[in-house]
């Protein structure tokens, strides 16, 4: 622990921290380098925000995916070159049969409009070489198709479901790559906790819970109605600035 930090701030990230270091790091040739687009789905929880300040620490181009304007102006904050509204385009669920062409050209035609907003954030004609997913189900298939060409979609949760679909055509032809994720080692972790103590992570530490409310929190979490970032609750303490007691 850093000593301007408090006991709650640094345990608060190392689970979506280690996790997200991880995904962008550990996965070579697809490590995340400077110059990389990479696109990050729920900029502004825990893992996003993790994730978007490994990535500009790594001079990258982080952009978030958000579900409102107040939530893209916070992720701006913590390094994503800018974000999309996820709440603008409804082409969000699991593919239509592919020989239903008039759903597969509705699909298509709302992923590339969510293409040309990645490059309408950039500026220039470049798509992800990086797409960090957790969503699964409602997103998977518009992250297989934003990704580069020789890109990767590294995944580590389905909190929309588990029922993917990913249309082969655009995995094989491009030589996409779609990578598993799952927590972090030792040395991962270490990493991750080192860059917090440095000060090159901001925790981003937005609520604390005694813990007679951990109910309450993880509800919050359920309703998608928690606060930007990560949340903390108190173990063996009574007030913030404890630790235990």
């Amino acid at each position: 622990m850093a000593p301007p930090l408090t006991w709650e701030a640094p345990a608060a990230p190392p689970l979506a921290g280690a996790t997200a270091y991880r995904m962008l790091f550990s996965w070579p040739p697809h490590d995340v380098r400077e110059d990389d687009v990479v696109l990050i789905w729920g900029g502004a929880g825990g893992l996003g925000t993790m994730a978007i300040q490994l990535a500009a620490l790594q001079g990258a181009k982080p952009i978030a995916v958000v579900s409102s304007d107040e939530k893209g102006e916070f992720c701006k904050q913590l390094g994503a070159i800018g974000y999309i509204n996820r709440k603008n385009f409804d082409h969000w669920g699991r593919l239509p049969n592919w020989e239903d062409a008039a759903g597969m050209g509705d699909f298509q035609k709302g992923a590339r409009a969510f293409g040309k907003a990645i490059w309408d954030v950039l500026g220039e004609r470049r798509s992800p070489r990086i797409v960090f997913e957790h969503p699964g189900e409602d997103t998977l298939p518009t992250s297989m198709f934003v990704c580069d060409t020789g890109g990767m979609v590294v995944i580590c949760a389905g909190t929309t479901g588990y029922n993917a679909d990913v249309d082969l055509r655009y995995l094989w032809m491009r030589q996409k790559r779609f990578q598993g994720s799952h927590f972090a080692n030792d040395g991962q972790a270490e990493a991750f906790n080192e860059l917090v103590i440095q000060g090159k992570i901001d925790p981003c530490l937005s609520r604390v819970f005694p813990f007679e409310e951990t109910g309450a929190c993880h509800q919050l979490m359920f309703e998608n109605r928690h606060p930007d970032g990560n949340m903390a609750i108190l173990v063996g303490a009574t007030e913030e600035g404890q630790g235990r007691s």
